[in-house]
């Protein structure tokens, strides 16, 4: 699919499929939002445009099923292009749930790729004028994961309806700001 057949057919998409998604699914998805385009003598370009090049944006993914991976939560490093597990939370799912405010799907996704950003690290060099870069960064990568997601044939929608409070004490990485949950799946037809 063309860059042009992606934005002709991307929709946000709230019906996913009991399906798995593939890792390589998953894999290509951080890489849309975050992932290293080019590595330069003092930083690295990403995928996203980001304001003096530092890069507040950080790509958490609870997983539900995805092959090849155990259900939880994970960080994405695009330094690496890796993920990293952080924790197994029996009630993970159940929890991002009430915090989405009961939005079913978020409930449905295989996984929910949860946009938030280390807002001080654009703040140190913009001030206050900071926290416009970052929500237009975070606008980039959800486009991006939205415009993958359609060259793949998923599902993705962008919510900002959400418990800011609740979704961060799911992170619990300090100083990191929820911005967007991002369910995927597989299209429900």
């Amino acid at each position: 699919m063309t860059l042009f057949e992606a934005l002709l057919e991307r929709r946000s998409r709230r019906s996913y499929s009991r399906d798995s998604l593939d890792l390589r699914e998953l894999s290509n998805l951080l890489f849309a939002g975050q992932g290293i385009t080019e590595r330069r003598k003092k930083f690295a370009l990403r995928a996203s445009p980001s304001a003096g090049a530092l890069y507040p944006i950080e790509l958490f993914i609870a997983v539900n099923r995805v092959r090849g991976l155990k259900p939880g939560l994970y960080h994405y490093s695009p330094e690496d292009h890796s993920i990293e597990y952080l924790r197994r939370d029996g009630n993970l799912w159940d929890r991002l749930y009430r915090a989405s405010l009961w939005q079913r799907w978020v409930y449905d996704a295989a996984a929910v790729i949860i946009v938030a950003a280390v807002v001080d690290r654009t703040r140190a060099k913009y001030g206050e004028r900071g926290w416009r870069y970052v929500l237009m960064e975070a606008g980039h990568t959800s486009q991006n994961l939205y415009l993958m997601a359609t060259a793949l044939g998923l599902g993705t929608v962008a919510v900002g309806a959400f418990a800011d409070d609740e979704v961060s004490e799911i992170l619990k990485v300090p100083g990191t700001y929820p911005l967007y949950l991002q369910p995927v799946g597989k299209v429900s037809r």
